[in-house]
């Protein structure tokens, strides 16, 4: 697995417990959790746990959500990346699915979609990922546009942990 992949403006890199405080500042804002349930999160021993839970994935499925590194100042701005996902999710199991999760200052800057891009190339290119797969709350409109600037195609809406959710998909088109 590579440990890094840069941009024009990005490094993606794993997450290490370094980032306990930018994961923190992510987590906890409300805001960040409009469309994630609600649930934002109270101490940083819950961002050390799960930065630890994504270390875990990389061990297992050698992937999982990476940091975001804004080159020209090396500030923490989210993460982003793909994920092996083995329970079910709207009928389909063990899948990749991409994902990112940007602190709220870096909203509508591009960093979604920079990274976004990197990480499609990297699930064809060196995963060899038949498909990648997402979902997003049905109002979370800007998630919507990120995704579909990212190539995915809308497939279906289901429910899943009782929120209305909006599933997407893009095929491998080197397969």
């Amino acid at each position: 697995m590579k440990k890094s992949i840069e941009t024009d403006r990005l490094l993606l890199r794993e997450l290490e417990l370094s980032d306990a405080e930018g994961m923190f500042e992510l987590d906890s804002n409300p805001n960040v959790h409009l469309f994630l349930g609600n649930k934002p999160v109270k101490h940083i021993d819950e961002s050390i746990d799960q930065i630890k839970n994504i270390q875990k994935q990389y061990e297992a499925f050698g992937i999982g959500r990476w940091a975001v590194i804004l080159k020209e100042t090396n500030e923490f701005l989210g993460w982003s990346g793909i994920k092996f996902i083995t329970n079910e999710i709207n009928n389909h199991k063990n899948f990749y699915e991409i994902g990112y999760r940007f602190i709220e200052k870096y909203w509508g800057k591009g960093y979604a979609t920079e990274g976004g891009k990197a990480f499609v190339d990297y699930a064809f290119n060196e995963l060899k990922a038949d498909a990648l797969y997402a979902y997003a709350d049905a109002g979370n409109e800007n998630s919507r546009k990120i995704l579909e600037k990212l190539g995915l195609k809308y497939i279906n809406s289901f429910e899943y942990e009782e929120e209305l959710e909006v599933w997407y998909e893009l095929k491998n088109p080197n397969l």
